[in-house]
Order: C-alpha cells, then sequence, then structure tokens
C-alpha cells in the first residue's frame, strides 16, 4: 500500500510538472530569471499564461549577460521596446524540433525570424542549444542569445 502511495503521488507530481504553462516552465528550469524578470516588466505574463499555443525561443540568462548591463536595464525600463523585443521570441502555435523547417516564420511581435537548419537549428543569429522543454500552452526551445527585431 505504501509503495502504491508513493507511486500515485510520484504520479501526480509528474503531471503537475507536465500541466505548468510557459511561464511557470521557466520559473521553475531556474536558467531564465532575466526572461522571467522581462516577462514581468512587459506584463506578458498573463498572455504567456494563456491557452496558447506557442513556441518560445526562450533566451537563457546567459545570453542576456550578452548584452551590456546599461543597455539592458535600459531596455528594462521601456516596457514598448521591451514587450517588441520579447514578442519577437514567441511564435503562435506549438512547433517541436523535429518540426521546424528553414525559412521565414511570422512572430507574435509581427516581425519575421529566419530559421536556418545547416550545421544546428538557428534562429537568426542565434544558436538553438536545448530543445523541446514541453509546456501545457506550447513548447521552450532554449536560445544563446537575444535576438532583436529588425
Amino acid at each position: 500500500m505504501k509503495k502504491l502511495l508513493i507511486a500515485s503521488v510520484m504520479g501526480l507530481s509528474a503531471l503537475a510538472a507536465q500541466a505548468a504553462d510557459i511561464v511557470d516552465t521557466a520559473v521553475s528550469a531556474g536558467s531564465f530569471k532575466t526572461l522571467v524578470t522581462a516577462v514581468q516588466a512587459a506584463g506578458l505574463v498573463d498572455t504567456l499564461k494563456g491557452p496558447g499555443p506557442f513556441t518560445v525561443f526562450a533566451p537563457s540568462d546567459e545570453a542576456f549577460a550578452k548584452i551590456p548591463k546599461a543597455q539592458l536595464d535600459a531596455l528594462l525600463k521601456d516596457k514598448a521596446a521591451l514587450t517588441k523585443v520579447l514578442t519577437y521570441h514567441v511564435v503562435p502555435g506549438k512547433v517541436m524540433a523535429a518540426d521546424v523547417k528553414a525559412g521565414k516564420v511570422k512572430t507574435v511581435q509581427g516581425s519575421e525570424l529566419t530559421v536556418s537548419t545547416m550545421g544546428g537549428v538557428k534562429v537568426d543569429a542565434a544558436n538553438v542549444v536545448k530543445t523541446d522543454v514541453v509546456a501545457s500552452n506550447g513548447v521552450i526551445h532554449v536560445i544563446d542569445t537575444v535576438v532583436m527585431p529588425k
């Protein structure tokens, strides 16, 4: 009986982990502190907790660290510019790594990202370093550079 209880509690926690939306998945991953701060500053939490589905090309904390501190601080204070940058990292729909195709992809921001698949997957100038982090309302692909809309 005890083993059954433990198995069912473990099953429930696995189910709860699977049910996390994009924001909660990013928070629990622990490597997106700057991204989560930026999403909060831009007022996009409710959007990314919405039904989606969304594909998010999520810059890691290391990716944000490549931006000079003064420039990043200014961006975090400019809600309109920050929203533009963040929504440029989001594509409507749930696109798993196996379904990624090279070409132009329209973002939630309105501009297009360029996806290339030669020698690994790239989104504009960013390398995709981890794929298929599944959330209840989409999927996260981790990138090593913050991409900026043209």
